[in-house]
């Protein structure tokens, strides 16, 4: 991360452009020949330039999960001045959690939209965990819509969710203004792709709508120039006398990505029962056992619901993921009220959740005859972890916090009908019926 003011911005480019593909090797060069050939870290590279390398594994990695790139860079990353620690120190940014900073509970919670500070508020400042694990950090924070993320090491992204890889220093722009948005965090791992299994070659997120940013830099002088890197779960400042937008050409396959959200390909039960959430997974962490994962990102896009006889909205569910929900715009299919979009959910490991009263009274109205529905002008998505998350004091505390959400099920009454007669005849309420 970093941050200036606002007289010293790069000139980004009015039109970003992309290359497409995920977990490819890409090469980028913003002036012809400036990628070395036939090596990497020539005695002198082309232009003058400096070679860098970033690792996103360790050199000893199995080749196919070996993931680095190298820079070819006006001056490299290593020219600033020492790190020291940000002031003011932010208190809501916590990645070592114990007894004192943090709860662990079973009840379902749910939050409102927060709202927009009325202070002038960026990226940085306007970060904070709700909850974490020892492996994955979920994070609120706010950002615009669309958000400009200009990565220092490679180029920019507009729109659109990004995964940025750890060390790729980058900018947040906010070009209409103040907006909410949610990151998560996780370590230990890389997000991969889903493997499809029975469905086969195509389906749900594509390889080719992942987009990675060409080469773009700025040589410029820029005193005073800040860096904000966040470290161990504290965040620091140093300065350094030039723009970091100054990689000229780059090749590998450790890189930022983005990914348009409605190129979705949803699949879905076409004849009856509702579907585990399962399908809806556009990335994953994987852990060491197999189809278990650290962190997955699914997503309930705009699809039609067709299934004959059956009750269409998620079922009720004990899980035992942990369950951390989302809403980018419009509404959830399985709350009639109260979960808006900015606002969010936490059902953790064998918490039990499901559709609120107004949900399943309506849809059992429908009875049979409901014929085929599309679900539109919505985006939802679920953050589903295999570990025990633990939850932030200001978050449990916060002013947004929706204290009547078990209310949406309170009014749940029993449809439950049985009539039992007797040897004798005679009709009872239950095999414990008090006998006359």
């Amino acid at each position: 991360m970093e941050t200036k003011n606002s007289a010293a911005r790069p000139a980004f480019p009015e039109e970003l452009k992309y290359q497409s593909g995920f977990g490819n090797d890409f090469s980028s060069e913003a002036i012809d020949g400036a990628l070395p050939l036939g090596q990497n870290s020539p005695l002198v590279c082309p232009y003058g330039l400096y070679a860098e390398q970033i690792s996103g594994t360790s050199f000893t990695s199995p080749r196919k999960l070996n993931q680095r790139s190298w820079l070819y860079r006006v001056k490299p990353s290593v020219t600033h001045e020492p790190f020291r620690p940000r002031v003011p120190k932010h208190g809501k940014l916590v990645s070592e959690f114990n007894e004192s900073n943090s709860s662990a509970t079973p009840t379902q919670l749910r939050w409102k939209p927060a709202e927009v500070p009325e202070s002038p508020t960026d990226f940085v400042d306007g970060l904070y965990t709700v909850e974490n694990t020892l492996d994955y950090d979920l994070v609120n924070a706010l950002l615009s819509s669309p958000a400009v993320i200009h990565i220092a090491d490679l180029c920019s992204f507009r729109d659109s969710s990004a995964c940025l890889t750890v060390g790729f220093r980058f900018v947040v722009d906010l070009p209409d203004g103040p907006s909410r948005g949610y990151v998560a965090e996780i370590f230990g791992t890389h997000f991969q792709l889903p493997d499809l299994g029975p469905i086969g070659a195509n389906g749900l997120a594509a390889s080719r709508d992942f987009l990675v940013p060409v080469a773009w830099f700025e040589h410029i002088s820029r005193p005073g120039y800040t860096i904000v890197q966040k470290f161990g779960g504290e965040l620091f400042t140093a300065k350094q006398d030039f723009s970091p937008f100054n990689v000229v050409a780059w090749h590998g396959n450790y890189v930022p990505y983005k990914y348009d959200l409605s190129k979705f390909c949803p699949y879905n039960t076409v004849l009856m029962d509702h579907g585990d959430p399962s399908i809806n997974t556009v990335l994953t962490a994987p852990t060491d056992r197999p189809g278990v994962a650290l962190l997955d990102f699914v997503i309930f896009p705009p699809r039609w619901l067709v299934a004959e006889h059956t009750f269409r909205p998620p079922y009720y569910h004990r899980n035992c993921m942990s369950e951390f929900m989302g809403l980018i715009y419009g509404g959830y299919e399985a709350k009639a009220d109260g979960f808006l979009p900015g606002g969010a959910s936490l059902h953790s490991c064998m918490t039990p959740h499901g559709p609120d009263t107004k949900t399943y009274e309506a849809t059992i109205a429908l009875g049979n005859e409901a014929g085929p529905r599309r679900i539109s002008n919505t985006m939802a998505f679920m953050f589903e972890s295999c570990l025990m998350p633990r939850v932030c004091p200001w978050a449990l505390e916060s002013p947004y916090m929706d204290h009547d959400y078990y209310q949406c099920w309170i009014g749940l009454k029993s449809h439950f009908a049985c009539e039992i007669v007797s040897e004798d005849g005679q009709d009872v309420e239950n095999e414990h019926a008090e006998k006359k």
